[in-house]
């Protein structure tokens, strides 16, 4: 079978129509994705790869450089996660055969919440020491 390149297209929804709305991948929920998958690699294959945490937090800082600018609302709420979601998660351990491997997962994904909390601050920053239009 012959798939022609407006079959592709159809296919994969590039195109941008209220039909199709959200479900086309955007670099936010493909870095997320890669971020759940690294997190879900770095605590099942902690010794592959010595600097996981590196990458966790490389991964999160593109998130928040490359995504959307957050409302004060969604940094807020972003910084919270990333400081509560370890702790909440320590009582995953109590979970017989699963809970230690839940906590790692959790523990991973918030390196990757704090990248994207770590690059947010840095373009406030950014945004309040530049001049406006700049």
């Amino acid at each position: 079978m012959v798939i022609g390149w407006a079959e592709s297209i159809h296919l994969v929804r590039i195109y941008n129509n209220n039909k199709h709305k959200g479900s086309i991948m955007n670099s936010d929920r493909i870095l997320m994705i890669v971020g759940l998958f690294a997190a879900i690699g770095a605590t099942l294959a902690a010794d592959a790869m010595p600097y996981w945490g590196l990458a966790l937090l490389v991964i999160g800082l593109a998130s928040g450089f490359m995504g959307d600018a957050l409302d004060q609302g969604a940094r807020v709420a972003m910084m919270v996660a990333a400081v509560a979601l370890p702790t909440i998660a320590n009582g995953l351990d109590t979970i017989p055969a699963v809970g230690m491997q839940l906590n790692g997962i959790i523990d991973n994904m918030a390196l990757v919440i704090g990248g994207v909390v770590i690059a947010n601050f840095i373009l406030v920053v950014k945004d309040g020491v530049m001049p406006a239009g700049e």
